[in-house]
């Protein structure tokens, strides 16, 4: 099911090449559609994100605000299976202790050089929407993973949209319920890139955000990146990806499990397996065609696995290590018998996973970390979804007179270096103002 490559037979340049283009073509053929609604939300607003919602979630759309007692209706359903509750709890105090040691601190410094104070204001956004998937299934730990950040930063207005059941119009009880548990109350039955562009602009009903951030399709993906610009956005997350870097002392039930966990989300979904181990490359693909037999989503996890899917066998360990940085997987499970040795030859990943017990499922739902990460190779770039995506830091400076005038000099050169007359002049005017400016 997976394309095949031997690095005996392709340079890790061309393998590179092959990985950057797994999702080109399907964004090729979605960005002309979602120029067109974007554009259209842009124009009419309510009218249009209704129309679309009719068109491809819920008939009978009428409204798109979740009333209020509907969301707490779909808490108490959820809450009367007792163990499940617990488990959402579980997971948001995880969710919540982790992000609470990501947050940071105003400072300011006006003791290393006399007469200077430079320092750094961190501020929390003021409104941030949120997109979680819906469609297919249903992903209240997306709601967690993403809101809980958020509200941890100090963000004083979270708008969550996610697609409507076909059935009800309304999100599935589980979104509900997981976004009751998080204080989340401004919800919108809306999917798409039309959710993207009616959060990005703003409507009669969806008043503007200042960032959007969750995962999404592919349409998702795009509208995020048309928007950015007039709207901050957190990274392009979606469609899932899972990669796994193994040695002959790995299980291939195990590896084929995690495989399939994360291909089963969506056919545009994409999966990795590196390794020195032929044997081990056998065992996986008869291992991915037993387990798939059974999947209720086997279909959709057979398109991922055979249209943008690979199993790579390297000549040692570390060049493996280097076919994964290269593809910079969302999540990365180091499966080999020395996880932590090998873990410094990774460069780029979302998440990494070490050691055969923690799977990506784990990471999926409970252990604490946003599972809203970097894909389609932007961990390059990227990092996962923190506090840090919820607040805006602003630098502060202060020169009083004496220190104005000690850099004026160096200040009027590098004006004169860039042949800015204008800054000249301000440099030096500024270091003998008549009056000394207050402190």
């Amino acid at each position: 099911m997976l394309r095949f490559f031997d690095t005996r037979e392709i340079a890790l340049e061309a393998l590179e090449r092959v990985f950057a283009a797994r999702l080109t073509a399907a964004t090729d053929a979605a960005e002309t559609s979602v120029r067109a609604i974007l554009a259209d939300v842009r124009e009419r607003g309510d009218a249009a994100v209704l129309d679309y919602t009719r068109r491809w979630d819920f008939p009978r759309a009428e409204r798109l605000r979740v009333p209020l007692e509907a969301i707490e209706a779909a808490a108490m359903r959820v809450r009367q299976d007792a163990a499940l509750w617990e488990t959402l709890n579980l997971a948001a105090e995880r969710i919540r202790a982790f992000h609470e040691k990501q947050r940071r601190q105003s400072w300011f410094d006006a003791t290393s050089t006399p007469g200077e104070t430079l320092g750094q204001i961190i501020r929390p956004l003021g409104r941030v929407g949120v997109y979680v998937p819906g469609g297919t299934a249903a992903y209240p730990s997306t709601v967690l993973m993403t809101t809980i950040p958020a509200l941890v930063a100090g963000v004083r207005s979270v708008a969550l949209t996610t697609p409507p059941r076909e059935d009800t119009g309304l999100p599935p009880d589980g979104t509900l319920a997981a976004a009751f548990l998080a204080g989340v109350q401004e919800i919108y039955a809306v999917g798409g890139a039309q959710a993207i562009g009616a959060l990005a602009y703003g409507t009669d009903s969806i008043p503007r955000v200042d960032k959007i951030v969750g995962p999404g399709n592919v349409f998702v993906n795009l509208a995020k990146r048309l928007v950015f610009g007039t709207v901050g956005i957190d990274m392009l997350a979606g469609p899932s990806e899972v990669a796994v870097l193994a040695d002959a002392s790995a299980d291939p039930e195990t590896a084929a499990a995690d495989i399939l966990a994360q291909a089963e989300h969506d056919a545009l979904a994409s999966a990795l397996v590196a390794t020195p181990s032929r044997a081990f490359a056998t065992a996986v693909t008869a291992a991915l065609e037993r387990q798939i037999q059974t999947l209720p989503r086997a279909d959709i996890a057979r398109r991922a696995l055979q249209g943008n899917s690979y199993l790579v066998c390297t000549q040692t360990l570390e060049e493996a290590a280097e076919v994964i940085s290269r593809y910079a997987p969302e999540h990365l499970h180091l499966d080999v018998a020395e996880p932590w040795g090998i873990l410094g030859r990774i460069e780029n990943a979302g998440a990494i996973l070490l050691g055969p017990y923690t799977t990506a499922s784990h990471g999926d739902y409970l252990v604490g970390p946003s599972h809203t990460l970097p894909t389609a190779g932007c961990a390059r770039f990227a990092s996962p979804l923190s506090v840090d995506d919820f607040v805006k830091r602003t630098s502060l400076l202060y020169l009083d007179r004496k220190a104005a005038e000690r850099l004026a000099p160096d200040v009027a050169r590098f004006a004169d270096l860039e042949g800015l007359e204008a800054h000249r002049r301000a440099a030096l005017r500024g270091a003998m103002p008549e009056t000394e400016p207050p402190a």
